[in-house]
């Protein structure tokens, strides 16, 4: 598959900003299973400066400043991303998640000390008694990994409504656990928690979903979002991607930005201004699957 994604984030202020910085994660990264063709991130006003980078966790990262008074800003990224389908591997053979907790406390190579670093708490990940009491029934002794944590998936995906006027990026996992209701972003989070909270190693991705209109209508352009999901580190396998709003394991339609500990590591955008006053965000995600060139 390959995508073309278009996200536009416009910012409006009350009042005039007069000098900003920003760091954005807008670039989707090359990896095992995606490899971005060609990415452009158009910004009005100008700025002053501009410096792409990889960020600690190897995604790609813009820092830019704006020094001149505006009122509006805008950013338009324009990306193209080869992604190629994923087998899921056969969870029921997977180790029993007690060893993967154990190795992970053991292991001293390259492999395991990156993943260790996903195991502790994050700003928008504290593990709690809580969080371990939910995932408990999924974790009973002796279970392989992949088969428990594809079934918190599935648990998380029933139990919990999506609801976009919920929540915000400052709520609370607890709250979240308690009212059962949020987006993907709270969805990630919650089983990031309940992983990390028995002793499991667990990301958090940001990118896009394909997603298709209905049989016999044409699709529309904007109403795609970006997306959230994560990833559960086990030993043989590597990082297995999976995805409680949807209740799946991605695949070719799942199309990553970045991953991080948390939402903190890898927003789209974030930053700081001089002036502004009250402001509005609005934001635009086109993914558009490109047809193959068929050839004379």
């Amino acid at each position: 598959m390959t995508y073309r994604v278009t996200h536009t984030t416009t910012y409006r202020y009350g009042k005039a900003v007069s000098l900003c910085h920003n760091l954005v994660h807008l670039t989707p990264r090359t990896c095992a299973r995606q490899t971005c063709l060609f990415s452009q991130l158009q910004m009005t006003p100008t700025p002053a400066l501009v410096v792409e980078q990889a960020d600690f966790f190897g995604n790609r990262a813009t820092y830019f400043m704006v020094e001149e008074p505006h009122e509006q800003l805008t950013l338009k990224a324009v990306s193209e991303t080869d992604v190629v389908p994923f087998v899921a591997p056969d969870s029921a053979v997977t180790p029993p998640w007690e060893s993967v907790r154990a190795a992970l406390e053991q292991d001293r190579s390259p492999q395991g000390l990156e993943a260790c670093q996903f195991v502790y708490d994050s700003p928008y990940v504290k593990a709690s008694p809580e969080l371990a009491g939910y995932a408990a029934p999924s974790f009973p002794a002796g279970r392989p990994v992949l088969e428990a944590a594809r079934d918190l998936t599935r648990r998380i995906h029933q139990d919990f409504r999506y609801d976009p006027k919920a929540t915000t990026v400052a709520t609370p996992l607890h709250e979240v656990l308690e009212h059962r209701h949020g987006v993907c972003q709270d969805f990630a989070h919650l089983q990031i928690g309940c992983l990390r909270a028995l002793g499991l190693s667990a990301r958090y991705v940001s990118g896009y979903l394909r997603t298709d209109p209905p049989p016999g209508q044409d699709r529309l352009v904007g109403v795609d979002a970006s997306h959230a999901w994560l990833s559960v580190y086990c030993p043989g396998l590597g990082w297995v991607d999976l995805d409680p709003t949807n209740d799946l394991i991605p695949s070719d339609g799942h199309l990553v930005l970045a991953w991080g500990r948390d939402y903190d590591d890898v927003s789209p955008v974030k930053g700081v201004n001089l002036g502004g006053g009250r402001h509005s965000v609005t934001v635009g995600v086109d993914v558009a699957l490109l047809a193959k060139d068929a050839g004379p």
